[in-house]
């Protein structure tokens, strides 16, 4: 398989782990040959096949996977085992660590964070300083923002929108 992008000398540290920017050797997508992207730790956490990158300042490091058409980009960080794919995208400040995926068409943005073992899936939206923690899954065309908190076993599904910016709101079981 041909590489798309390689790593360049520009480093910066990360919690002790060095990251690489990366740089594209070839046209895909947006993305033209010479374009930088973000910063990757290793060549395992960026795959080289589809339209999936890097973008800006954001960082991808640990055991975490960027792979299909998905992109990390603004100052975002991907970290522990997370999983990001398909045409996912995450931006902003965004965070998505420990084991937690987000795939399909979903997007995770703003401040939100997604963790441990949980999931964002299929058109959803977490944005703001939302949080989406354990197993909890978040899906369907619903919308997780503000200060909202979803966790344990709960799902967020549907046309559901869960607005945590009127008052503190977290959802223990289901919504």
């Amino acid at each position: 398989m041909e590489k798309k992008y390689k790593l360049t000398g520009e480093s910066i540290e990360v919690g002790g782990r060095k990251l690489y920017r990366i740089e594209a050797l070839r046209d895909f997508s947006d993305i033209k040959a010479g374009d930088l992207g973000g910063f990757v730790e290793s060549y395992e956490n960026l795959s080289h096949s589809g339209d999936c990158w890097v973008d800006n300042e954001g960082k991808v490091y640990e055991d975490a996977k960027v792979y299909g058409d998905a992109v990390v980009s603004g100052n975002a960080h991907v970290c522990g085992s997370a999983r990001v794919f398909d045409q996912a995208f995450i931006y902003g400040s965004a965070a998505i660590y420990g084991e937690a995926s987000v795939f399909d068409d979903a997007v995770v943005c703003g401040n939100a964070e997604v963790y441990v073992e949980a999931s964002v899936f299929d058109e959803a939206q977490v944005h703001g300083v939302a949080r989406v923690i354990g197993r909890a899954k978040v899906f369907g065309s619903s919308e997780v923002t503000g200060h909202a908190i979803v966790y344990g076993e709960a799902s967020v599904f549907g046309d559901d929108v869960l607005n945590g910016n009127d008052r503190f709101c977290e959802i223990l079981g289901q919504c």
